[in-house]
């Protein structure tokens, strides 16, 4: 199993237990586009151009909504 199908795997699973990192890179190897950073907010953009705007927790960790919301776009897209 390869390092993205783990990750998929984890945010399919456990999108509450995701990193931030883990989720940007998820994002990065989907084929996502960082577009820009305002504060914590961060806009990241799906091949097709649908806006994703993610931030951290306090804990270091990833929404668990934005994870779903991605999941749910990338279903969309395929």
């Amino acid at each position: 199993m390869s390092k993205r199908d783990k990750l998929w795997q984890k945010a399919n699973s456990s999108p509450q237990n995701l990193t931030f990192n883990e989720f940007e890179t998820l994002l990065e190897q989907s084929g996502w586009k960082f577009s820009r950073q305002k504060g914590s907010h961060r806009l990241w953009y799906s091949p097709n151009g649908q806006p994703l705007p993610i931030q951290p927790r306090k804990d270091g960790k990833a929404k668990p909504y934005q994870v779903q919301q991605f999941i749910k776009y990338q279903q969309e897209e395929e």
